[in-house]
């Protein structure tokens, strides 16, 4: 097998140990997929456990509907939250969509498939209430399990403000609604 540019022994970043396996033909679900199963080490376990462990020729078996999940969560940055409120927030939807699909047996194996690729989860910046809104229904369209929180208003933002939008399902489908808009930093 060719060597990999990057140091076995040195882990990192997941999306730098991405660009060498895709450079090896791995297809990028595959290559995300081996990264979580080596628990994200290095890009030469990855690409060991790949080509030497059959999931090569499980690619067929993807394509046809157990892809890669992810967790998405969309902040409402209009209301300018603090870190604190925002991080609170982002805590009430992924135990809200996940306490939701635990009570739907046709979720429970999609949360066990999340779960094994290394629970896979993103927070995006969102424009404002009604882009939210239009992210839920497309994400319903589309069939996805979702989870609008609304606040309380207790501290920072109005009761009945529409806060965080979680979203989970295979990650291209999820892409579909969020894939446009940037990490929050």
């Amino acid at each position: 097998m060719e060597s990999l540019p990057l140091d076995s022994e040195s882990g990192g970043d997941e999306e730098c140990l991405i660009g060498p396996l895709l450079e090896l033909g791995i297809p990028e679900a595959a290559a995300r997929r081996a990264l979580a199963l080596t628990g994200g080490r290095s890009a030469e376990a990855a690409a060991q456990l790949y080509f030497n462990s059959g999931l090569d020729s499980q690619e067929e078996d993807d394509a046809e509907g157990s892809g890669y999940y992810k967790m998405v969560f969309v902040v409402n940055m209009e209301l300018s939250m603090g870190v604190g409120k925002i991080a609170a927030q982002v805590g009430h939807a992924a135990v809200g969509l996940f306490q939701q699909m635990q009570e739907k047996p046709t979720y429970r194996d999609i949360i066990n498939q999340w779960d094994e690729q290394g629970a896979k989860k993103v927070v995006l910046q969102g424009s404002n209430t009604d882009q939210l809104l239009e992210f839920h229904a497309l994400a319903l369209s589309l069939e996805l399990p979702t989870y609008l929180v609304q606040d309380a208003g207790r501290t920072e933002v109005p009761a009945g403000s529409q806060t965080v939008l979680a979203i989970m399902g295979e990650e291209e489908v999820v892409n579909q609604v969020t894939g446009q808009l940037k990490l929050l930093k």
